[in-house]
């Protein structure tokens, strides 16, 4: 099959079945609804510049020699995950929210090299199956969606010793030709938008854990599977006639609670059985691969939050001032720094032993843990920049009442030659991002995505080299025997 196209890709989502609620009642089309409609409009874009710029979004499968988007792609070389990182800039720039196609994009090239891992310990055949799973993906350009978090219940209990067993998912029978499962996977990026899900364990387990060791695939259609669409800030602005101070009208991000209520999982689609020795070996690598491209996805963010940052300087006749330009050039160091450690995780990549490419670990983490503070900092600056009217403007829809409407259009406009629509606008994008639907993912998921700050510096503590380190500094000062 030839890559889809943005229009073919929303009519298979709307023809896909899935079950799906959203604030207490069930949709039918995700996106034709006006709360989810932008999320899969985000998602469509992934389609989109695969037809519009090939040489970036596109790869050649190394299964089947066609060409495919590379979000479909297995990474085999240090330049195909510098690609990975500059195309999820691009998205960023284009979309200004989360366009949810990163983390399947992650989990494939995750579990890719983690079945080959387990067959060659336990001679299994999970690598040919998921080879299989991907070909099925490739061929279709179907997106599966990377489900890994548990709801955890009481988090100082491993798996096993939870009261409600629900609270991990697990296996609860295993049947002809497959096994039943049972649990929910939270927090579930673009989930709504996806043809399959990809499970994934959450943690490291131990041997009372066999149960939770699973990882397998299923349709998003499948039977016992339920759609809990996450709330977001302003989410309701886009319920409001035209949409006026929606501020990125046209793309959002989304999340959700996936509930898996004894669902059959055939036996070709289950990628991990019970070896739990691995569970932590694979959230590991996804963890890296995943925290590589947030400096990808969230610096493209930052790119459209200081281009906003700068027109609104424009508008309003602050751009010269030192003080203005000074705030910006910081914004752009912090933002630029973001990107290269990405950029050098991904340079400094290695080859595993399936034949994939995975991420430098210790600059992974290093890149998502200044992910946890650097948008803040940068959205701090756009609002300082701002100013205070960012969160007190009227709406957008007041410049057309016939009593109050003059007033607002005199008021609000900005410099000689700036509407008030002009610069509210503008104002209203800064907003989103900062304050409203878009900062779900560039202020909160920066902290909690693919594991918050405090996994970061445990990995970045295992990770560095410190002997070395200790053993340079002593043999410059002369010391010898300090262990």
């Amino acid at each position: 099959m030839t890559l889809m196209t943005k229009d073919e890709y929303l009519s298979s989502l709307k023809d896909l079945g899935h079950r799906v609620f959203i604030q207490g009642e069930q949709v039918a089309s995700v996106p034709d609804n006006r709360i989810s409609g932008p999320g899969a409009m985000a998602m469509a874009e992934t389609y989109e510049q695969a037809q519009k710029a090939p040489e970036l979004f596109t790869a050649e499968s190394h299964l089947t020699g066609e060409t495919i988007n590379r979000f479909a792609h297995i990474q085999h070389s240090t330049e195909d995950i510098i690609k990975k990182v500059v195309m999820l800039r691009e998205m960023g720039r284009r979309t200004a929210c989360c366009f949810q196609r990163c983390a399947g994009m992650d989990a494939i090239n995750s579990v890719y090299a983690i079945t080959y891992d387990i067959d060659q310990e336990y001679d299994t055949q999970y690598h040919a199956r998921f080879r299989d799973f991907l070909k099925y993906i490739q061929q279709n350009d179907f997106v599966p969606a990377a489900c890994m978090t548990d709801s955890k219940g009481d988090r100082s209990l491993s798996p096993s010793r939870q009261k409600d067993m629900d609270q991990y998912l697990h296996v609860v029978e295993e049947t002809k030709g497959g096994l039943v499962v049972r649990g929910a996977k939270l927090h579930t990026t673009g989930g709504v938008n996806s043809h399959e899900l990809l499970v994934m364990p959450t943690r490291a387990l131990g041997a009372d854990d066999r149960d939770f060791a699973i990882a397998f695939a299923v349709p998003a259609s499948a039977k016992g599977v339920t759609f809990v669409y996450g709330r977001q800030p302003s989410d309701t602005r886009r319920l409001e006639k035209g949409r006026p101070d929606v501020g990125n009208p046209c793309f959002g991000g989304c999340e959700s609670l996936i509930v898996f209520d004894d669902v059959f999982v055939p036996e070709e689609r289950i990628f991990m059985k019970g070896e739990y020795p691995f569970a932590g070996r694979l959230v590991e690598l996804f963890a890296a691969n995943h925290r590589t491209s947030y400096g990808g996805c969230k610096v493209g963010v930052g790119d459209v939050l200081i281009g906003a940052t700068q027109a609104i300087g424009q508008a309003q006749g602050t751009e010269k001032a030192a003080h203005f330009k000074d705030k910006v050039a910081e914004m752009i160091h912090l933002n630029e720094t973001l990107h290269g450690v990405a950029l050098a995780s991904a340079a400094m990549g290695k080859q595993t032993p399936s034949g994939s490419f995975a991420v430098d670990q210790l600059l992974a983490n290093v890149c998502k843990l200044n992910i946890t503070r650097f948008p803040f900092e940068i959205s701090r600056l756009a609002q300082d920049l701002a100013g205070g009217i960012l969160v007190t403007m009227p709406s957008l829809e007041d410049q057309k009442h016939p009593e109050i409407g003059g007033y607002i259009r005199k008021y609000m406009a900005g410099r000689e030659g700036v509407t008030s629509d002009q610069r509210m606008r503008v104002l209203r994008l800064i907003e989103n991002i900062v304050l409203g639907t878009g900062a779900v993912s560039y202020l909160t998921e920066s902290i909690h995505g693919a594991g918050s700050p405090q996994a970061q510096k445990i990995m970045i503590t295992r990770l560095a080299d410190m002997a070395s380190a200790r053993s340079c500094a002593l043999r410059l000062c002369g010391v010898e025997g300090l262990d």
